[in-house]
């Protein structure tokens, strides 16, 4: 797919690192698998990773982690 911020690069399959809020908590969840622009390195995480993805900070806020 082609890269809707850079308008060049191509998408291919890799890795990112998503940073979410939850109130006072910031969880940051790393090798998260996204498509990823070879030109500008903009990730796009499907919306069924996503979904793991916000379950996974949700979880994490509901038990107090403070570094996870």
């Amino acid at each position: 797919m082609r890269c809707g911020i850079c308008k060049h690069g191509e998408t291919a399959p890799g890795e990112t690192t998503v940073v979410l809020e939850r109130g006072e908590s910031v969880i940051v969840v790393r090798g998260v698998p996204a498509e990823v622009c070879d030109t500008c390195d903009e990730a796009y995480v499907s919306e069924e990773v996503s979904a793991v993805v916000f379950g996974l900070a949700d979880a994490a806020v509901a038990r107090g982690a403070e570094v996870e």
